[in-house]
């Protein structure tokens, strides 16, 4: 799952260009081909571990766990959460990057439509020394109510003036309005 970050992305732009009124918006994006330059390279990654995905299994199933993870947790780079209709909007995705190269300072800046919801990440400054060094960042969203059907999104750049890791974040509600039995993530 390391490569995730810089081997896959969004393949269908026109759904990245901020179009939030299609039904699938951010959903509707494939793989493109792998740019192996840029793979060999990519700056940070997203390292997801097995456990992770069984502690998020867990959660989804119901099963009989003793540590479960919701999937907004999970340390992917993608972050996505159903939110509940007419509820003032309050996440937070805390995720973990690996640095994949030399020293470097990173900064965080958002990009895409921030008219609707507010986001911070915290801290907004990662300074690697060494390579394989991690460090832990959050992302909080905040906004008002949202309506039925609604999608928004931004994205999270981390930035080196090198390499530009760019992870989209999603908050949507249900077409119904209803509340979920299982809140919130997708």
């Amino acid at each position: 799952m390391a490569g995730d970050v810089y081997i896959f992305t969004g393949a269908n732009d026109n759904y990245d260009r901020g179009n939030t009124t299609h039904p699938q918006a951010k959903f509707a994006y494939g793989s493109r081909h792998i740019d192996p330059i840029k793979a060999l390279n990519p700056g940070l990654v997203y390292e997801t571990s097995f456990q992770e995905y069984l502690k998020t299994w867990c959660n989804l199933t119901n099963a009989n766990c003793t540590v479960k993870l919701s999937p907004k947790e999970i340390n992917y780079p993608s972050m996505a959460v159903r939110v509940e209709v007419g509820v003032a909007v309050s996440e937070s995705f805390p995720r973990t990057l690996t640095n994949a190269g030399a020293s470097s300072t990173y900064v965080a800046s958002i990009e895409g439509d921030t008219s609707k919801l507010r986001f911070k990440v915290d801290p907004n400054t990662l300074r690697f020394t060494k390579r394989n060094q991690k460090m832990n960042f959050v992302v909080t969203v905040k906004g008002s109510k949202m309506k039925p059907s609604t999608i928004n999104s931004a994205y999270v750049v981390w930035n080196d003036g090198v390499h530009r890791v760019r992870s989209p974040i999603v908050v949507y509600t249900r077409s119904d309005g209803k509340k979920d039995e299982f809140r919130g993530d997708c």
